[in-house]
């Protein structure tokens, strides 16, 4: 024998497991200096290998962070650094001149480069500089 069972005529079905009517906020697209940083971060920190960033950078600026990435300035015991804040000044167009300011704990750091638009409109990586030293290319 079946065992059925029939609501009554007339009444629904209220269920708070249902689908989520919680609203999620957009995430907001992450500007060209945004995933520059948390890229650079990445291999500075020593969570990505420097030729990950190699089609992300000019000869000049790559050079400078092969001299950079053994020594992982950025690399921290404890708590992983991330990319704070993120912003940079348009001087013309095509040309991002920006910093983002990293913080692991309660270290927090700095780092300025600028991207440059090319031709096939990738943002690419000119030059770099690191606590507010600029960082020597290499000879």
């Amino acid at each position: 024998m079946h065992s059925t069972t029939t609501a009554r005529p007339g009444t629904t079905r209220r269920d708070s497991r249902g689908p989520s009517t919680a609203r999620t906020r957009p995430s907001t697209p992450r500007t060209p200096q945004q995933q520059f940083a948390e890229s650079l971060l990445a291999v500075l920190s020593g969570q990505r290998p420097a030729h990950s960033m190699l089609n992300l950078m000019f000869r000049d600026a790559y050079d400078q962070l092969l001299d950079l990435a053994p020594r992982t300035p950025f690399r921290t015991r404890g708590a992983r650094p991330v990319v704070r804040r993120c912003d940079g000044f348009s001087p013309r167009r095509g040309v991002i001149e920006a910093f983002a300011r990293i913080s692991a704990g309660e270290q927090l750091r700095a780092m300025a480069f600028r991207l440059e638009q090319t031709p096939d409109r990738r943002w690419r990586c000119t030059a770099l500089e690191l606590g507010g030293e600029r960082v020597p290319a290499r000879a």
